[in-house]
């Protein structure tokens, strides 16, 4: 499996592209701009995208999938139900942080929890619910790495003072569903740089 990493969106977002090699089927996860010249790229190389994975709602990981919606609505778009309010007040929040909303229009509803079947190529992508940050927050899990979205950082945890955040939620979140995983695991995140599940649970002074 390959993984590559661009940022986008206006605040800037880790943007993760699975590429299954033997497949040619490439996964996107938090979308929040450049769709087409990550696109471009990926049919350059030969790569077909299956569907677009949201670790949560809110707008920045989320943005660009409006313009993927209006022109390739082939393209299958997930996140969990229960962000969908976050979908459904995009232009607003978007405002509450001082940003144009424009035309920003997202519908979503493909929806997925843990116990939906993903797969790319021959390898499951795993849904773990790890609620707290918004309360429809995943994270997906594929053999070596997890995508955390915006719950488990490099030393730090996802902000918890939004409307449906809970600190108590994200804690539990990441100490029942995350930990367990392998220690030597790679922890993507939604923003900065990657960490070890195994150093969090040393180093992270929200975790200790």
């Amino acid at each position: 499996m390959i993984i590559d990493i661009k940022e986008t969106g206006p605040m800037p977002v880790n943007t993760y592209i699975l590429k299954d090699e033997t497949s040619k089927e490439a996964v996107i996860i938090d979308l929040g701009g450049s769709f087409e010249e990550i696109k471009l790229a990926l049919d350059k190389e030969g790569y077909k995208i299956k569907f677009i994975l949201n670790t949560h709602g809110h707008f920045d990981h989320v943005l660009g999938e409006a313009h993927v919606q209006k022109n390739h609505p082939d393209i299958p778009i997930y996140m969990h139900k229960g962000d969908l309010s976050h979908i459904q007040k995009l232009k607003d929040e978007m405002k509450y942080f001082g940003f144009e909303s424009g035309s920003a229009e997202l519908v979503i509803n493909n929806f997925i929890d843990e116990k939906s079947e993903l797969f790319i190529g021959g390898s499951r992508i795993k849904v773990l619910e790890t609620p707290g940050h918004s309360q429809g927050g995943l994270s997906f899990y594929i053999p070596g790495a997890l995508f955390s979205g915006d719950a488990l950082f490099y030393r730090s945890i996802g902000r918890t003072d939004f409307y449906d955040g809970s600190y108590d939620t994200l804690i539990n979140s990441i100490k029942t569903k995350i930990f367990p995983l392998p220690d030597d695991t790679i922890v993507y995140p939604g923003h900065g740089r990657s960490t070890k599940i195994r150093d969090e649970k040393t180093f992270n002074e929200y975790l200790n």
